[in-house]
């Protein structure tokens, strides 16, 4: 049976201490589809379990807590993407999310990677509240980061405010349209477009540049 420590090492592995190639290396993994076929083959069982409630138990602890939020809200992206069960576990995966910042488990965190996963089902929501919290959130992390992990934390926060400004401006998501069969305004096929969708923004050159050079 794979234990929540199985998920966190997988997807969290232990990178060279100040090696900011490799977080970026790895930033470009998790957010660019790098994990899908390893999730494919390895856990696809698992999220069944954990859409089912089995693996509940899992938030009596914050890193168990992290492990069932990175099923929920990760692993559902790799193993249904383009399909409407891709977001269908968002709403518990964001009750997990602001409970274990209610109860503490988020500020028990070590790393602000894990961090920054705990919270992002806030970001994926389109509730205007909670896309306002993370706003703030990723913002704290920037300013108690240290100097390697600025630059990408500035970006994560960033990305999070784009994120507002999509939810403020259209009250939902307008790249999940046509994936759940809603209509999309014209303004929202004017955004769709416009090939400036906040989940494809690149990171800064700099930032790119480290890809390069790895």
């Amino acid at each position: 049976m794979q234990l929540y420590q199985d998920i966190l090492r997988f997807w969290f592995p232990i990178l060279p201490k100040g090696d900011r190639a490799a977080i970026v290396s790895q930033w470009e993994w998790w957010f660019r589809s790098g994990a899908d076929a390893d999730i494919t083959e390895h856990f696809a069982p698992l999220l069944e379990r954990a859409i089912r409630g089995e693996l509940d138990t899992w938030t009596n602890n914050p890193r168990s807590r992290l492990a069932l939020i990175l099923i929920l809200d990760q692993f559902s992206r790799s193993l249904y993407r383009g399909d409407p069960q891709a977001f269908a576990q968002d709403s518990k995966a964001c009750a997990l999310t602001l409970e274990g910042i209610d109860i503490g488990h988020y500020a028990a965190l070590k790393t602000p990677w894990e961090k920054t996963f705990f919270i992002l089902p806030l970001g994926h929501c389109e509730e205007i509240e909670n896309l306002n919290l993370v706003v703030k959130l990723a913002e704290d992390l920037v300013k108690d980061s240290s100097p390697e992990d600025r630059a990408l934390l500035e970006f994560s926060a960033a990305q999070a405010s784009r994120h507002r400004e999509i939810i403020n401006k259209f009250g939902r998501h307008p790249h999940r349209n046509e994936i759940l069969g809603r209509k999309s305004t014209s303004q929202e096929l004017e955004y769709l477009a416009s090939g400036q969708l906040v989940h494809q923004h690149p990171m800064p050159l700099h930032l790119e540049q480290l890809l390069s050079s790895n």
